[in-house]
């Protein structure tokens, strides 16, 4: 009889916190939009409610919860780490809601069926992101990947969707605007052991460069004070390759420097693989683009797919999350 009360008891405390979460939903939501506009204010606005209401849900969720989610500092406001951790578990949940509202009020079925995307070597990362999370809304779907650097015509291959750097040639496609990523300077620590780290723009002339097929002999170089122009050096071309994961490994086996796009270079930094240097400088910013051949209202899947990857590619960038 014990243990039977003792289970039945355990099932009714866990039926009632499964009821007190659900409850919290709506405290959940409004928290995640605060740590995404990193402003009470702001989210009050976006959320079109009083900034003493967002604040009560926000301490509702911490007494809860039990522990505090936000600080505030002379740089505004920061989140701690439980709130970072929550953050990162919730951010997705209003656009999940609003996906699963606009799929009922569409008179489509749920997506289903191959879903044909191509995208550059830079964006495997970012792009397998969005992916995941948009078959795991859409369990349906099929992906079918085509990654290669060069452009691809879309009806031509059968894709519904491509990702591109640089501008739009193809006037019978949609673009859609994603962000813009800029390169870095990149070396290994090894090497920058062996023959020295640049310190200014014209101290890379005298090293060996691995380069893209896209990048030039003579290198655009602009400071991060916007007001100064750009410095065009010439570099030596130690190795090119049409490959960037081959110019990735060839840096990290200290054959030379490389111009690497921030968010590939991001991760290989924060593990020590890689270095970066002359932080106060990079290389050329380039435009992403979300193409795709829809004349029409964008279907749902695509639509979503397109929030994603915006997403992604914002929280690959070292700004993207306030601390």
């Amino acid at each position: 009889m014990n243990a039977i009360f003792r289970y039945n008891g355990a099932y009714i405390y866990r039926l009632f916190n499964i009821m007190d979460n659900i409850f919290l939903l709506p405290h959940l939501l409004v928290f995640a939009e605060v740590a995404r506009r990193g402003s009470f204010t702001h989210a009050a606005a976006q959320l079109k409610m009083s900034k003493s209401a967002v604040s009560q849900k926000v301490r509702r969720l911490e007494e809860q919860i039990g522990a505090q989610l936000l600080t505030r500092n002379t740089r505004g406001m920061a989140l701690t780490a439980t709130g970072r951790k929550l953050f990162e578990r919730s951010e997705l949940l209003g656009a999940q809601v609003d996906v699963a509202f606009r799929e009922l009020a569409s008179a489509e079925q749920s997506p289903a069926g191959p879903f044909s995307v191509t995208f550059p070597t830079s964006m495997e990362a970012i792009t397998a992101k969005a992916l995941r999370q948009l078959c795991l809304e859409f369990p349906r779907l099929e992906p079918r990947v085509l990654v290669r650097d060069e452009p691809l015509d879309l009806i031509g291959n059968g894709l519904d969707v491509a990702l591109r750097f640089g501008i739009l040639k193809d006037s019978d496609y949609r673009a859609l605007p994603l962000g813009t990523v800029a390169e870095v300077f990149c070396a290994s620590p090894r090497y920058l052991q062996q023959f020295g780290t640049p310190r200014t723009p014209d101290d890379l002339r005298q090293h060996r460069w691995i380069t893209s097929n896209w990048q030039k002999s003579v290198l655009q170089i602009y400071p991060q004070d916007t007001s100064q122009n750009p410095t065009a050096i010439k570099i030596q071309r130690f190795a090119d390759c049409n490959s960037l994961r081959m110019v990735i490994e060839m840096v990290c086996q200290n054959m030379g420097l490389a111009l690497l796009p921030e968010m590939v270079a991001k991760p290989l930094i924060e593990n020590g693989k890689l270095c970066q240097f002359l932080s106060k400088h990079r290389g050329p910013e380039w435009q992403i683009n979300f193409i795709h051949p829809f004349q029409g209202e964008k279907p749902l899947h695509v639509a979503r797919f397109y929030e994603l990857v915006k997403l992604f590619l914002a929280k690959s960038r070292p700004e993207s999350v306030f601390s």
